[in-house]
């Protein structure tokens, strides 16, 4: 295990470089000057004087390797430098003041989708091809074929607008997290009813069903104590990926929702142009990717025995 473990830790480091080079790389493709854009969006006038000395200011003026190792070398300290918007402010200070709302929101999310979907799919499989299943799976069907910004704008204007129930933005009044919660949630719940269910109905018809039963072990006991349990362990690579999809794929609804996230940030920083703030938002998504796939790994080889073994 312990082998295992220094392999995959030592698999995500050139990872890691690959991600930062990307983000790096994109942002200097990009055919507009981030000097003039820096003066621009200070609403200072671009003479040739002033970029050459934004220029120096952000290193521009530097070779492309350069400015790659010094944009790294902060990057490891935590330092992506100054937001072109809020000079005053460090790109860092933006992630930190709207990381913890996102994180809120996909950790309801999260709950809500552990909540309804491992219970569902279990009846869903108990009672195959009833009129509970077949209910379910046309739900199913639709929440996985509607886009969840549409659902957003639905439940806006249902819960919000109609009924006047529920807030429909931001993140002050109390059940403002509910509405962003559960549209993010829906397209995950679809997902992992779907693949616990599957699962189940395969487990359902493998031998050690048939020998427990033989034992005389109850139905019930079969199911939670064998069934869902080596069921479940192949949604820890789905659930892992369901995280970090959960936190960086906020950027749409948060937007609808106006919630004071992370992804509302990256939308704020595309439109004005902040390149420091896309870069590091880029490079974190992809780190936070990385170790959610390392920590999957981890788990899933510390669940299953053929895996320590080499089956």
């Amino acid at each position: 295990m312990k082998n295992y473990m220094v392999k995959r830790i030592v698999m995500t480091i050139p990872m890691i470089v690959a991600v930062s080079l990307v983000a790096f790389i994109l942002i200097n493709l990009i055919p507009v000057d981030p000097a003039e854009v820096a003066l621009r969006v200070n609403d200072i006038i671009p003479t040739e004087e002033a970029l050459e000395g934004m220029k120096e200011e952000l290193g521009l003026n530097k070779s492309y390797l350069q400015r790659y190792i010094a944009w790294m070398g902060d990057a490891l300290r935590l330092d992506f430098g100054n937001s072109y918007v809020n000079r005053n402010r460090t790109v860092l200070d933006e992630i930190t003041r709207s990381l913890p709302a996102t994180i809120e929101l996909a950790t309801a999310s999260l709950l809500i989708v552990l909540c309804i979907s491992i219970p569902v799919g279990v009846l869903c499989a108990l009672y195959k091809n009833s009129v509970f299943d077949k209910i379910v799976r046309m739900f199913i069907f639709v929440g996985s074929a509607m886009p969840n910004y549409w659902i957003g704008i639905l439940l806006i204007w249902f819960f919000g607008v109609k009924l006047g129930i529920l807030p429909t933005g931001g993140n002050r009044e109390t059940g403002a997290i509910i509405l962003p919660a559960v549209t993010l949630s829906l397209t995950y719940i679809s997902t992992y009813v779907r693949l616990i269910r599957n699962n189940m109905l395969e487990n359902m018809t493998e031998n050690y069903v048939f020998y427990a039963k033989i034992r005389g072990l109850k139905d019930r006991s079969i199911v939670v104590k064998h069934v869902l349990k080596n069921s479940l362990q192949s949604s820890v690579t789905a659930l892992g990926m369901s995280i970090v999809q959960l936190i960086s794929g906020t950027v749409v609804i948060e937007n609808i929702f106006s919630w004071p996230g992370i992804g509302r940030l990256c939308i704020t920083a595309i439109f004005n142009r902040d390149y420091p703030v896309i870069q590091a938002y880029i490079l974190m998504m992809g780190i936070l990717f990385i170790f959610c796939n390392l920590m999957v790994d981890i788990v899933h080889h510390k669940l299953d025995p053929r895996l320590r073994e080499g089956i």
